[in-house]
């Protein structure tokens, strides 16, 4: 921790005297300490956390490599600090902000005689702050990797005709949780039938019945970091234009794997999925992203997708997850989550992708 905030201070531009970070991730990634609020200001010497009475003692307890300044008045304490500090120009983070947090946040630094920045540089230091993992950050994703599909390898023993998505996302969070996950890393997917279309679609009272093709898209987190994960299924006898989709899904996704390395674009990643995918005759059919970051957010940078010019490094943890998905009918996605290494990458994943028929 300690060298994440002597890092952030170092790399503070010449126009700014100070930062104040107000995002949940990025505070816990900065000081170690959880809450659902809190100022952080980062100065070129020093780092003061203001929280309220609610989190006082426990940021006391836990938040390492800062003054902890619990406060009765807000505005008053920040205020007096910035001018004890003579801190004339503040970069703002910006993301983090409101339009009307953005506007509070200035009348407070006009109080103290200071400039807030308001610009997306600080947004993008903590970004690339964030895009390597340590081993102790990938460990906690592989442990809510395991947790997510042990949860999953669970549920399916339980699946019949007649079951719900919403009692299947139930379940799926029920056995994460009493695993040990903090939570889960999003609104669980699962989809059956026809609504496995919808990439994202939301599991409500529709049932499984025999020949459904089945979607879960799932995670969990340990210790505020994510796993992600998407499998489909069979449950009973398919046709052959599921199978032929599922296989090409399958195949694409292996393509793009084989093209993550350090030193390779994530537009080249994409377009490995998505070109075999358009000469299987599904062009138009795949209209998301290849993949993302993951970390301490479900969705970090970088995108995994066409455009991008952005270059793998080794440590960085992005998912890929190509889908065909056909209106109306059916779709199929795969989703692993790869730590990129020097010569290619380490899957994170370890369920077998061969269709299986529950």
């Amino acid at each position: 921790m300690s060298s994440r905030i002597a890092m952030l201070s170092e790399m503070l531009p010449d126009s700014a005297d100070a930062a104040i970070i107000l995002s949940n991730e990025n505070r816990r990634y900065l000081t170690g300490f959880v809450s659902s609020l809190g100022h952080l200001l980062v100065t070129r010497e020093e780092s003061y956390l203001l929280v309220d009475s609610r989190y006082s003692e426990a940021a006391r307890q836990q938040a390492q490599n800062c003054t902890v300044i619990a406060y009765r008045q807000f505005r008053e304490e920040l205020v007096q600090l910035i001018r004890e500090k003579k801190l004339h120009h503040i970069l703002l983070e910006g993301s983090a902000f409101t339009l009307n947090n953005a506007a509070y946040m200035e009348t407070i630094l006009h109080d103290a005689e200071a400039l807030p920045i308001k610009t997306d540089e600080l947004d993008r230091l903590l970004g690339k702050m964030r895009l390597i993992k340590t081993a102790e950050e990938v460990g906690k994703m592989r442990k809510a990797q395991q947790i997510t599909e042990d949860a999953l390898t669970a549920t399916l023993k339980l699946i019949k005709e007649g079951v719900t998505e919403k009692d299947l996302a139930l379940e799926l969070e029920f056995r994460m949780r009493r695993a040990g996950a903090d939570s889960v890393s999003f609104d669980l997917i699962a989809l059956a039938g026809k609504k496995t279309s919808m990439p994202h679609g939301v599991p409500d009272d529709n049932r499984v019945h025999n020949g459904d093709l089945l979607l879960f898209d799932i995670g969990a987190t340990v210790d505020g970091y994510h796993s992600d994960m998407t499998r489909t299924f069979a449950f009973g006898k398919i046709g052959s234009e599921e199978k032929r989709v599922y296989e090409t899904v399958r195949q694409a996704q292996q393509n793009a794997l084989d093209t993550v390395r350090e030193g390779v674009s994530c537009g080249s990643v994409d377009h490995a999925a998505r070109s075999y995918i358009a000469q299987a005759g599904y062009e138009g059919f795949f209209g998301h992203s290849t993949g993302h970051g993951v970390g301490l957010a479900i969705h970090e940078d970088p995108s995994v997708s066409p455009d991008s010019a952005f270059i793998l490094r080794q440590g960085m943890v992005v998912t890929v997850e190509p889908g065909i998905y056909l209106p109306g009918k059916f779709g199929v996605r795969i989703e692993d989550m790869v730590m990129v290494t020097k010569n290619g990458c380490m899957n994170l994943a370890s369920l077998p992708k061969e269709l299986t028929i529950l």
